[in-house]
């Protein structure tokens, strides 16, 4: 297991076995909006702030330093590494702007601007309207060239040429979307968890679906896929943002849709919500940031309680012993390599 969570003022990085792991902790001074890392380089992270850009480490998070100052803002939102290639590297900014690397961080330029598209001028962030963001890159596994770019709040918008340009919101899209997830196994199939609901598409955005019987709260943050079951859906949802967020208010909880094999990924069936399982939800539990692992069952989960790991795709949770310095942290972002 090797792991980099990122939290309210903290970035752990995590390895070795859930019974048996070290920890290192770093970048305590900065607001952490997010981590990305990749399996292909697994001592290679970064980290978004919202106050200093990106840091990067190399060394397995023992040493995290600063990278892209000469071009990136000081709000970074959002980052994801290129399946395709370990050292694409893109980064979402506030205001929404998209930049990538192609050296893994050494440099950085921005992509075709976000603001020059006719949905542009709608774009609010409901606590800083006078702004927005890039909450989410999602590079599809299938098509190096293919991009789904999610602006908090008012799009979710595409690129079919790796950024050099972009096609605006379709009338189905979620215009609050948290995150998004793909799988190698289904192309052109996006899994999104919004402000405004949960949404699927069949064929690379051009229309969504919202199978949402069974589903109990609209406000949704994170959704991941089973690795070896493109049919099995886990999603956290609350309902509403101070639920979702605030530790004084919290009630959040963990979902799960699991289609049959015959019924074609058409969303006939039902979300069941997982209580009980012993990840924290309900009350007095913020929303779980949920990265999905590197085997069949396997799902990770990082909340104000700890963090917490599953096998058999979330009929149980273990909690991972990390130092969380008795402090109730909301989660930032989860990135598994190992």
């Amino acid at each position: 297991m090797q792991l980099y969570a990122a939290a309210n003022g903290a970035v752990l990085a995590v390895a070795g076995s859930p019974d048996d792991s070290t920890t290192r902790r770093r970048l305590g001074e900065h607001r952490i909006e997010c981590v990305a890392a990749d399996p292909r380089a697994p001592d290679r992270a970064f980290c978004g702030t919202f106050d200093a850009g990106v840091f990067r480490t190399t060394d397995g998070g023992a040493s995290w330093h600063a990278v892209g100052t000469d071009a990136l803002p000081e709000s970074v939102t959002s980052l994801a590494v290129s399946p395709a290639a370990p050292d694409v590297v893109y980064a979402g900014t506030e205001p929404s702007a998209v930049f990538r690397s192609r050296d893994g961080g050494e440099t950085w330029a921005e992509l075709a601007p976000l603001s020059a598209l006719d949905s542009a001028s709608s774009w609010a962030f409901p606590p800083r309207p006078h702004t927005h963001h890039v909450r989410w890159i999602e590079p599809d596994p299938t098509d190096a060239d293919r991009l789904f770019v999610a602006v908090e709040a008012g799009a979710l918008v595409r690129s079919f040429d790796g950024g050099e340009t972009w096609q605006d919101r379709v009338a189905s899209s979620k215009r609050d979307t948290h995150s998004m997830a793909t799988h190698l196994d289904r192309p052109g199939r996006v899994w999104v968890a919004a402000g405004d609901g949960y949404a699927e598409t069949d064929d690379a955005g051009e229309t969504w679906t919202t199978p949402t019987a069974g589903l109990g709260h609209g406000y949704c943050w994170s959704v991941a896929i089973d690795p070896a079951d493109p049919e099995s859906v886990l999603l956290t949802a609350a309902s509403g943002p101070m639920r979702a967020h605030r530790v004084e208010s919290a009630a959040a909880y963990l979902y799960r849709r699991r289609d049959s094999p015959d019924d074609e990924g058409d969303g006939d069936e039902s979300w069941d919500r997982l209580d009980e399982t012993g990840l924290p939800t309900g009350s007095g539990a913020t929303r779980a940031v949920l990265a999905a692992g590197r085997t069949g069952g396997e799902c990770y989960a990082a909340n104000d309680r700890g963090l917490y790991r599953t096998t058999d795709f979330g009929d149980s949770w273990d909690r991972i012993e990390v130092p969380w310095d008795g402090t109730r942290r909301t989660a930032a972002g989860l990135a598994v390599v190992a």
